[in-house]
């Protein structure tokens, strides 16, 4: 069986084995297996129920990451966006009064338009499109958000008063001392360069939040999961195809597209995908699995799914190959019957990864012309947006608007591809439609 998998995927080719790719996806799924209750507790405020909600995450996260480790073959998990699920269920239903049935029905379709630019080709041509030094600045700004995700998730970054927004967190309470002590443990082993340091220290850290009970252990382990017939197929297709739904269509588009494409250029460059023309190896199979994956939750009742940052994880512990994905498309399998447990895993125990992976990440910040100004205010206004708005699209979009710009008012004109015009003026009505 070993021999199958590393004949599949290539294993020897990026170095890694059989045991590497499953310890990578252990970790990775640790990262990532709080979306199966967060999901469905923030979609519940559009309207959608709880029990059927959680079905249709897992189900879409399965679907998404398995088609990622068959097909595209790459290390990275897909699941439903964060950001995507609040826009629909506070700002679609809950400010401009849509019915999440329509707002689904928007989510198909910004998953078809996806579908016909990955088979067109286009999706891959943008990437190609993107100067080096954004690309940079992809990575180095999903270090600096999934550091800073951490910190807020572990409570060590809080919320302030007016006029300083943001205040240290409570460091002598228990969960926040578990998480820095977690961050310690990983920190080391990673310095002694200790194999499987960041799921050592995930197990010591989840382990301790139980026996100083930071989370309780779950009143049962084993559960079979709720029927997902109430939001199954419920999308309301034709209600999203008027005008008054062009704002919210071209927000999703527009935050989907440029969530992916940070997303697989910032793990790319992490996993050495990217070669020395600064293109990314067969890109397209990623991105039609991010695609068909949108489509199909729709389908099951769930908002935007896509490539999920937390992929680092796996990544900074070896993963490089599909197998990776397929291991943490079988942990959401079982997430259906036992995400009594899963959802038990406190917050403290995840955090300290998050954050030790992003610091790492942030290290491609040292590849950004900082002597060029035409390079480096779009590059940092990517890293410092992604972080300061809490919205991947926002920071990404900011960039693409700021790059042809300066160029154009520099006379640098002839650096900017005919693509990266294009971009601008998606992003730029991103800015005008968006209902802030």
């Amino acid at each position: 069986m070993a021999g199958i998998l590393e004949n599949y995927f290539h294993l020897k080719k990026h170095g890694t084995d059989v045991k590497t790719e499953v310890m990578a996806g252990i970790v990775t799924f640790m990262t990532v297996a709080y979306i199966i209750v967060v999901n469905p507790a923030i979609l519940e405020a559009a309207g959608i129920p709880f029990g059927p909600s959680m079905v249709a995450t897992i189900l879409s996260a399965v679907f998404g990451t398995l088609l990622m480790g068959v097909y595209a073959k790459k290390p990275i998990a897909i699941a439903p966006y964060m950001g995507e699920n609040a826009f629909v269920a506070y700002t679609v239903v809950g400010v401009l009064g849509y019915s999440w049935q329509t707002a689904l029905g928007a989510v198909f379709i910004s998953g078809v338009l996806f579908t016909i630019l990955t088979i067109s080709g286009l999706r891959n041509k943008t990437i190609d499109a993107v100067p080096d030094n954004l690309k940079y600045s992809f990575a180095a700004g999903l270090g600096l958000f999934i550091t800073f995700i951490g910190l807020v998730n572990a409570g060590v970054v809080s919320l302030g008063v007016e006029g300083a927004p943001l205040h240290v967190g409570a460091l002598n309470t228990i969960p926040v001392a578990l998480t820095l002590f977690g961050f310690l443990v990983i920190s080391t082993l990673m310095i002694k360069k200790v194999k499987g340091s960041i799921l050592i220290g995930i197990i010591i850290t989840a382990i301790l939040g139980f026996v100083t009970g930071v989370s309780q252990t779950p009143d049962r382990i084993v559960s079979m999961p709720p029927s997902i017939a109430p939001i199954l197929f419920q999308l309301d297709i034709a209600g999203a195809l008027t005008w008054g739904f062009f704002a919210v269509i071209l927000t999703m588009f527009t935050m989907d597209l440029m969530d992916t494409m940070g997303t697989l250029v910032g793990v790319s460059l992490k996993a050495g995908y990217m070669d020395e023309q600064g293109r990314l190896d067969d890109m397209e199979k990623p991105f039609l699995a991010d695609a068909l994956a949108t489509m199909f939750g729709a389908l099951a009742g769930t908002t935007t799914t896509g490539a999920y940052i937390e992929s680092a994880t796996g990544i900074e512990e070896g993963g490089r190959t599909g197998l990776t994905a397929v291991v943490i498309a079988f942990l959401f399998t079982l997430g259906l019957f036992f995400y009594p447990v899963f959802s038990a895993i406190p917050p403290a125990a995840t955090s300290p990864a998050l954050i030790v992976v992003g610091l790492l990440m942030m290290g491609s910040i040292k590849k950004i012309d900082m002597e060029d100004l035409t390079e480096m205010i779009p590059a940092m206004a990517v890293i410092i947006l992604m972080s300061f708005t809490y919205n991947l699209g926002v920071g990404l979009c900011a960039g693409f608007v700021l790059f042809p710009l300066l160029k154009l008012v520099s006379g640098k004109r002839s650096e900017v591809k005919p693509i990266a015009w294009a971009l601008f003026v998606l992003c730029s009505m991103f800015f005008i439609f968006y209902p802030y």
